[in-house]
């Protein structure tokens, strides 16, 4: 029976020992095995991102043994819920009348985990797609563009540029299907790495009401695009709080946070992985079209708006200079540098690029902590404290430091204890009970030769 897959791979929590059933699994299918066929194809909807079928509660069954089970019934079942030919409390009526025409354990095991996306059996898509990569099993990967560091990159800072504030949030893109108006359902918002976020229902309501079809929109949104992707950031006050409630399953409170949009995509393009559209109509003329309307009627949402600027002349980069000064003084990581002409990839490269200020911090160390893993038995961490700006700072500094650093450091840490250590880092951040700490902190020397001298 296909469940019994499922029984096989969590025999052990090993990968190695994963990827060898995900192999027989393949083989078996290949060889027209109908429940290796029915495990892999039930993997492929449970881990498609691209795959939703808006239930939350599936019943389990209890001693049903010898059903008919129809895989058939099964998938047309997934197909009609992805499309929505079935909603609500039909729909919530037909799972628990398919539930009752398979065994118990496939249903409870497989079946009702596939409906509710979540198999339970310790492995990721990578490592399904490490074996069925390039046959009909290969799961769909959710990717979006992503941006490069302009300190690797500092060739392709010329020509003309859209810079914008680098936010910190959580990336969010929106998928909105107009074809179903007046449905909030229809809205469905994702990590940057495909996982459904679902604690945003103010933002999900302020999307659907804004993009709706009559809502002024159509004209900029080519009816072949009614359905299309919306990427952007949801940052709030407090960036260590928004993640805690973005993760949280009860008292979720999300009010407070806001949608900030910097990118449109049609969702056809999207999941081919690329729009040959510039950035430079995609900002202006597609978002630039509706943001006036959208910061003045949805309070939740936010279209950016960016700053031109031509890198090939010395005004430019004092422009730019200038822009992500105030940037970081306004409380922004820094800027983001986008080229005009560049089309969306679904990918890592240089179309986007990231600039961050970095300071340096001087604190004292006040211990170490042995590492894990490859540096077990050496140093993992420097635990630092510290007073900057009248701020105390407490920090642990695992990054930074050499293979040869961490050996010695270890055997002389009582010996340090006390000296000043100077620290790399974003920027300094506070913690919800009143201390700071520092954003990607990474050890960059000790500062003197003797307990708290400072060279």
């Amino acid at each position: 029976m296909p469940h019994n897959w499922i029984y096989k791979i969590n025999e052990s929590n090993s990968r190695i020992h994963k990827e060898d059933v995900i192999k027989q699994a393949l083989e078996a299918a290949n060889l027209g095995a109908s429940d290796a066929q029915n495990f892999l194809y039930c993997v492929w909807h449970a881990y498609n991102p691209f795959q939703i079928f808006n239930v939350k509660q599936v019943p389990t069954t209890n001693g049903i043994v010898g059903a008919a089970n129809d895989f058939n019934l099964f998938f047309q079942l997934l197909k009609d819920l992805h499309n929505r030919s079935i909603t609500g409390n039909n729909a919530r009526s037909y799972i628990e009348h398919v539930s009752m025409t398979f065994d118990s354990d496939l249903w409870n095991d497989l079946l009702r985990p596939t409906l509710i996306k979540d198999l339970r059996i310790g492995a990721t898509i990578k490592t399904f797609n490490k074996i069925l990569k390039n046959t009909k099993y290969e799961i769909p990967v959710f990717e979006c563009q992503l941006a490069s560091d302009s300190k690797n990159h500092q060739k392709k800072l010329i020509g003309k540029k859209i810079i914008e504030p680098k936010l910190d949030g959580v990336r969010a893109l929106a998928i909105i299907d107009r074809t179903f108006p007046s449905a909030v359902d229809n809205i469905q918002i994702y990590s940057r790495n495909g996982k459904l976020l679902k604690n945003f229902p103010h933002i999900e309501e302020q999307l659907a009401r804004c993009f709706r079809m009559g809502s002024g929109t159509e004209q900029w949104f080519d009816n072949k695009f009614d359905k299309f992707v919306i990427d952007g950031e949801i940052v709030s006050e407090n960036f260590q709080a928004l993640m805690k409630q973005t993760q949280r399953k009860t008292n979720i409170d999300t009010s407070d946070s806001v949608y900030t949009i910097f990118d449109v995509i049609p969702y056809e393009h999207f999941n081919r992985g690329k729009w040959s559209v510039p950035q430079f109509r995609r900002s202006n003329e597609w978002l630039g079209a509706l943001r006036d309307r959208i910061n003045n009627e949805c309070p939740s949402l936010h279209v950016i708006e960016g700053v031109m600027v031509d890198l090939d002349t010395a005004e430019g980069w004092s422009q730019m200079e200038e822009f992500g000064k105030s940037q970081v003084e306004m409380g922004y990581e820094g800027i983001m540098i986008k080229d005009i002409d560049a089309p969306y990839r679904c990918k890592r490269g240089t179309a986007w690029l990231k600039w961050k200020p970095s300071i340096t911090v001087d604190l004292t160390l006040i211990d170490m902590e042995e590492g894990t893993g490859r540096n077990a038995g050496r140093l993992g961490a420097l635990v630092c404290e510290g007073t900057d700006d009248g701020k105390l700072i407490k920090v642990n500094v695992g990054s930074g430091l050499t293979d040869e650093q961490r050996e010695s450091f270890w055997e002389q840490r009582e010996n340090l204890k006390g000296f000043i250590v100077e620290v790399k880092a974003d920027a300094i951040t506070q913690n919800q009970d009143g201390t700071y700490s520092l954003r990607f902190p990474r050890f960059e020397r000790f500062r003197g030769f003797e307990v708290g001298e400072k060279l």
